[in-house]
């Protein structure tokens, strides 16, 4: 079956592409608050760097980069493999555990209440046609739930002191399977070659300004904050 890609030239709404460019701008405040706390010429190396890296994604984008979904190997993973690359170095090596074992749990909780944001401008991107309704909330997407018993875990767990770090690991193992649960999903949906997904209405979506932050440097920095908080927790 053969996608149907009249959507993949027309532009998003301004208004939603602003909705998640404030998303990404609270999201990245955020990262420079956590970090901060260790060093804060650590934490200003890594804003800068994740400013360039957003600027990067953007102007690729903004120039329909990512749109020539016929190219092997997609064009997306430009996007996608060198904060993945990051992570695996960062975890590898002896002086990224250190940065990693450093930060701390509380804040990375507090990281993935970002997620409710990310999955009501998701639903309003199938609204208009950019995504796949199997991409959200009222198809297989169930990564809400994440963002929105985030505030809960974090008032249980370190307010209160009423559930033990085992539930917080179990949380974040169960929050990590609905993130790789969507990551599928968008990327089986997305018009490349072995597509299997949302062939009525494919993920085109994150292919363009400002929703390529989404898979570019959101998913990433939720996937990283589970793992850092399970290989703080497992290891006791």
């Amino acid at each position: 079956m053969q996608p149907d890609l009249h959507s993949l030239y027309l532009p998003i709404p301004v208004w939603l592409s602003a909705c998640f460019t404030l998303l990404v701008i609270l999201l990245v405040i955020g990262m420079y608050y956590i970090l901060r706390k260790n060093s804060q010429k650590q934490a200003l190396l890594i804003l800068m760097g994740c400013l360039l890296w957003l600027s990067f994604l953007y102007v690729l984008a903004e120039n329909a980069f990512f749109l020539n979904v016929t190219v092997v190997p997609p064009r997306f993973l430009i996007a996608i493999l060198p904060p993945l690359l990051l992570i695996i170095i960062l975890f590898l090596r002896l002086d990224g555990r250190k940065f990693i074992d450093q930060l701390p749990l509380r804040q990375l909780t507090w990281i993935h209440t970002v997620r409710i944001g990310v999955e009501l401008l998701l639903f309003q991107l199938f609204i208009v046609g950019q995504i796949p309704g199997v991409m959200t909330f009222e198809g297989r997407n169930l990564d809400i739930l994440a963002g929105l018993t985030a505030p809960l875990v974090v008032f249980m767990v370190f307010s209160r002191n009423k559930w033990s770090s085992r539930v917080l690991l179990w949380w974040n193992i169960i929050a990590l399977g609905l993130l790789i649960n969507i990551v599928t999903t968008a990327v089986l949906s997305a018009p490349f070659p072995f597509q299997q997904l949302g062939f009525e209405q494919p993920n085109v979506g994150v292919l363009k300004p400002s929703f390529i932050w989404l898979p570019g440097f959101v998913v990433p920095v939720v996937l990283f904050s589970h793992l850092v908080v399970i290989r703080k927790l497992w290891q006791g």
